[in-house]
């Protein structure tokens, strides 16, 4: 006599995932509200040629409004007239607030005038040189029941200060 063994057949077993959805629930908004998106800004900034330094007749050269930075102020001039504000550094640094007043008066008297050059010393922090980039390129104004940018002079050109 033989016997025989007939094995079960035992159900596949169920994977319980239950734990890992709840996890899931909780990390995911979790990471997404944390994570932080940068911003990258591009600006066309006017670049001089190196080692190039043009001579033109001074009667032909176009008005050219000029921000010039120092470690102890920034100057506001013009290739007509001359000097038009030097603002002298305060406590916490240059002063941006009054820069972007006396370039509204400028753009007052000068609607259409769009470019500006920036010229800083060789000394002059990255941060101050944005700073003045950003100041120069628009300001803030209240303009029906909201606030807008309005335009000074976006189209910025650089160059290093002449010694």
């Amino acid at each position: 006599m033989t016997v025989r063994r007939h094995r079960r057949k035992h159900p596949a077993a169920e994977l319980n995932i239950t734990a890992f959805m709840n996890l899931m629930v909780v990390l995911v908004p979790f990471l997404l509200m944390s994570t932080v998106f940068s911003q990258i800004t591009i600006l066309d900034l006017n670049l001089p040629k190196p080692g190039s330094q043009s001579v033109q007749d001074k009667k032909d050269v176009p008005y050219e409004i000029r921000v010039s930075i120092q470690q102890d102020a920034m100057t506001l001039s013009d290739n007509k007239g001359g000097i038009i504000k030097r603002i002298s550094r305060i406590e916490s640094g240059h002063n941006f607030a009054v820069l972007k007043k006396v370039l509204k008066q400028v753009k007052a008297r000068f609607p259409d005038k769009t470019n500006i050059t920036i010229l800083s010393d060789q000394g002059t922090y990255y941060e101050d040189l944005i700073k003045v980039m950003d100041s120069v390129r628009s300001y803030k104004t209240f303009y029906e029941g909201e606030y807008v940018n309005a335009e000074l002079f976006p189209d910025i050109s650089i160059g290093d200060t002449p010694k």
